[in-house]
């Protein structure tokens, strides 16, 4: 890890279920919570495949498994494919506005309903008002909610860290009656418009799983990048 972070402190979980992998164990490294984290630090962080979880950094730790992989997009060279260009197409009367990361009652309502329709035999559920400030708000990170509307209806938020080289993707929530418009693939690709706009290189996707099917989609977005023990690998 970079010299910069020789001197942050770092804790590793007793094993837990993997939330990933059926019948594995995992243990996860973290950061001091105590730590107070600069806009450098969390980006050293992230390009060393460290994820966001409310106010917390963590990262995989597994002695012997190495399933989860960092990636992120390298936005001068991604390439819309045929089904990013028919998404787009499809959404087209959407309105998307970057806003500021808070908990109100129409991102909650959003929220609530996508974790009870979609996530309803997971852990995530029921979904609860402390535990979308726990999940998705942090108290150091520059955090935006990337809206999009239907006329006045939210249909989709993607929550997004600004970094100083990426944007890092946190979390996408969206209206599950709305599946035929793909609204997970469109907020990735807005984000990848916003990050165009700000002139940030890369977009930062969270971990692929090559044997956990909600992960595949991320190699939808070549070329990619995998965080390997050699660096960051690209993938056309």
């Amino acid at each position: 890890m970079k010299d910069e972070l020789s001197r942050s402190q770092f804790f590793v979980t007793p094993p837990h279920p993997c939330s990933y992998l059926d019948n594995r164990e995992a243990t996860t490294l973290f950061l001091d919570p105590r730590e107070v984290v600069s806009a450098e630090q969390y980006q050293l962080l992230t390009e060393n495949g460290f994820r966001r979880s409310g106010s917390h950094l963590y990262r995989p730790h597994c002695r012997r498994c190495q399933a989860c992989i960092a990636t992120r997009i390298p936005v001068q060279y991604f390439a819309p494919r045929r089904r990013h260009r028919r998404v787009r197409k499809r959404n087209a009367d959407l309105v998307t506005t970057v806003e500021p990361a808070r908990f109100t009652d129409r991102h909650y309502a959003l929220y609530e309903r996508y974790v009870a329709e979609r996530h309803s035999d997971g852990d995530m559920h029921p979904a609860s008002a402390d535990q979308f400030r726990s999940f998705l708000l942090g108290s150091w990170a520059e955090s935006l909610f990337i809206c999009s509307y239907r006329q006045e209806e939210l249909v989709a938020v993607a929550v997004t860290d600004r970094q100083p080289r990426g944007l890092s993707a946190i979390y996408t929530f969206y209206d599950p009656a709305l599946e035929d418009r793909s609204l997970g693939v469109f907020s990735i690709l807005e984000q990848l418009r916003l990050c165009n706009r700000w002139a940030l290189p890369h977009l930062y996707l969270g971990y692929w799983i090559r044997d956990s099917p909600k992960m595949s989609y991320k190699l939808d977005y070549r070329p990619i990048q995998v965080l390997t023990d050699t660096g960051w690998t690209t993938l056309e």
